[in-house]
């Protein structure tokens, strides 16, 4: 709700601009919205859903299709209607509908209890726990110490919020960051640069905008069927969504080559098509992916972190398709470059995730936790006794003469287990 308070009067206030540096200002408080906006959706989403997280994460993309169609259509028109302050007060007024979707939302109650804590998570609240210092002592410890204290706590939030140590830790996170942040930076190039591409090969303007509208409608009828096809119960647990996204960058990239081959508008409709076939896939995995690399607990700093990287490179990435049209002439250009960047992060991950799994299958399956077995005592004039549970939810057997009640071994440092026994009379 926040984020939906933030972006729409980033935007409302942005009709009242006069100079581009107020808008640069309005355009941050926007932004920041959108973040506030985004993530904790994507991230109750992931709690919302367990068993079927790939349908709920492709069907949730579909906005994003939708999105893509209608909002150009949306903005020109307003912008003919009301002028860019108009246009700006409207959108402002749209974006305010994400309080009404906030405000829906429901908090899921706390089924994990705090000893469910990952290791990163204890060390950092151990770090954290530092005896707390009267005024006069700080005051004697001096600018050094203080800013040693400063520096020491940044460490700690950002070990307890962000996932840095993921990227240490976690080799398959690693490398999921590394691919999607190249990726990042040829993804959106081409839907920048397809109408100023048609365009400056003499396609007539309308033509070209329905090149968009048709990338458009493939990725708004495909997303809703890879929704359906990925929440099938044969692809729960396999661990092929990361095969299937990176076959996906694959296809996408190599798309971007057909398009620089020729300016044609059959040339260009195929292209369209593949294009938006691959994208509706990427899509709809692209949280999907990421839910399986980490756990769900570490998913929202996980996922902040992998956007942050993200967000660098695409920000750059046109800048960059623009300085290589000024020094070469040529459009085709910006697309073999994003065909080149975006196929070989595709086959980057294929590379990466094999060898891990491969990895992974020569270590074998992973040590069990350490859990004692129940302890068994051989007792004449005893048949046996029953624990109702144990470390590890297993029963305990506890042969003991004559007794009524015994405590069984097994439980030692774990809450105490009553067994009664039952004798030979």
């Amino acid at each position: 709700m926040v984020g939906g308070v933030l972006s729409g009067l980033g935007m409302v206030v942005s009709a009242l601009a006069r100079t581009i540096t107020e808008l640069y200002i309005t355009s941050i408080i926007a932004g920041l919205g959108f973040c506030l906006s985004f993530q904790p959706s994507v991230t109750m989403m992931g709690h919302y859903f367990l068993r079927r997280r790939a349908f709920a994460n492709a069907l949730s993309s579909t906005g994003t299709a939708l999105g893509l169609s209608t909002l150009p259509l949306l903005a020109n028109f307003l912008l003919g209607q009301f002028g860019w302050r108009g246009s700006f007060l409207v959108l402002g007024g749209l974006l305010l509908n994400c309080c009404v979707c906030g405000a829906v939302m429901r908090p899921l109650g706390a089924k994990h209890s705090g000893a469910q804590r990952t290791l990163t998570n204890k060390a950092a609240q151990g770090l954290s726990k530092q005896p707390i210092k009267g005024p006069l002592q700080q005051e004697k410890e001096g600018l050094k110490a203080r800013l040693r204290t400063a520096f020491s706590d940044l460490v700690v939030f950002l070990r307890r919020h962000m996932a840095f140590d993921l990227l240490v830790s976690n080799p398959r996170y690693r490398a999921y960051a590394l691919g999607v942040t190249w990726m990042m930076l040829g993804f959106v190039v081409p839907l920048v640069y397809l109408v100023p591409y048609a365009t400056a090969n003499g396609m007539e303007q309308d033509r070209a905008a329905l090149l968009m509208a048709v990338l458009g409608l493939v990725n708004i009828a495909v997303r809703p069927v890879a929704a359906v096809f990925f929440g099938l119960p044969r692809f729960r647990g396999s661990g092929c969504f990361v095969y299937v996204f990176a076959v996906a960058l694959l296809v996408n990239g190599l798309s971007n080559s057909i398009c620089g081959a020729a300016a044609t508008f059959s040339v260009l409709l195929i292209y369209v098509v593949i294009f938006g076939l691959s994208m509706s896939v990427i899509g709809s995995l692209l949280f999907t992916v990421l839910m399986e690399t980490v756990e769900m607990s570490r998913f929202p700093s996980a996922l902040g972190l992998i956007s942050m990287l993200e967000s660098g490179t695409l920000l750059i990435g046109p800048p960059l398709a623009g300085m290589l049209v000024d020094s070469t002439g040529h459009y085709s250009y910006v697309f073999y470059a994003c065909s080149v960047t975006v196929s070989s992060s595709g086959l980057f991950l294929i590379a990466a995730f094999y060898y891990l799994d491969r990895q992974k299958k020569r270590a074998g399956p992973p040590a069990a936790a350490y859990q004692q077995k129940p302890a068994i005592s051989l007792v004449p004039d005893c048949q046996y006794s029953h624990v109702p549970s144990t470390q590890g939810g297993k029963p305990a057997i506890s042969l003991v003469p004559d007794c009524q009640y015994s405590h069984d071994p097994s439980t030692q440092g774990e809450r105490s287990a009553d067994t009664v026994c039952v004798t030979n009379v």
